[in-house]
């Protein structure tokens, strides 16, 4: 390609194996170490390094320091989306490391994707916020929400004055990897799933992407976004 993005690139950051189970490892939406990552990668922490500064420089990560440590995250909403539809991709090809989907049911049923809520969970709510009105596809086949929608989150406890300020999209479509249907992303798809969290409807599996709802967060979830 002599002209135009540079996929080749993006695709050989992607392409290697350790590289690709660093960024999987950070689809939860944690910072982590290097040594953290080079476990996850099965790598020296040295080859990590030349990994992630590689990574960084492709503008798929960024780092922060705190303390003697330096943390890494996905970049930006845009690297999960992508992170996300790929594994989709791979996952509708039957290109996968063992069985379609997520082994673990407790990951297929609701689990973090970068910061909002996916899984059956995710594909439900906003299934359930489109049939109430309350979201929209646009004519670009993207998502809004409509005034409906936002007295709705807004009686949730979601501040949509907030969200409106923010430079990212509110509503958006992610194309989930296990479900193979979208779920929500975007600013509002990470403030439900904050507020899930926060009301303790929810919380997250330690050293896992899966979102575990309590009983009673489970009812009240369901009831609020009805099939």
């Amino acid at each position: 390609m002599k002209e135009g993005p540079d996929i080749a690139l993006i695709g050989s950051l992607i392409g290697d194996p350790a590289r690709a189970n660093m960024l999987t490892a950070l689809m939860g939406g944690q910072a982590l170490t290097a040594t953290e990552l080079a476990a996850q990668a099965g790598v020296t922490l040295q080859t990590a390094s030349s990994h992630l500064a590689k990574l960084e420089a492709g503008g798929l990560l960024t780092q922060r320091k705190q303390g003697r440590h330096r943390y890494y995250a996905l970049s930006e909403d845009e690297v999960g989306l992508m992170l996300e539809s790929l594994m989709g991709f791979a996952a509708g090809k039957g290109l996968t490391r063992s069985r379609p989907g997520p082994k673990d049911p407790a990951l297929r049923k609701a689990r973090v994707c970068y910061n909002h809520l996916a899984g059956d969970y995710g594909v439900r709510m906003l299934d359930s916020l489109i049939a109430a009105r309350q979201i929209e596809m646009t004519d670009d086949d993207d998502l809004a929400l409509t005034d409906a929608g936002r007295i709705r989150v807004e009686s949730l406890g979601v501040d949509y004055a907030a969200l409106k300020k923010s430079r990212r999209p509110i509503c958006r479509t992610c194309l989930d990897w296990s479900e193979r249907r979208s779920h929500l992303a975007g600013s509002l798809g990470e403030a439900l799933l904050t507020l899930f969290i926060e009301n303790g409807w929810a919380k997250r599996e330690q050293n896992s992407r899966a979102i575990l709802f309590t009983a009673a967060g489970e009812k009240a979830f369901l009831e609020l976004f009805p099939r």
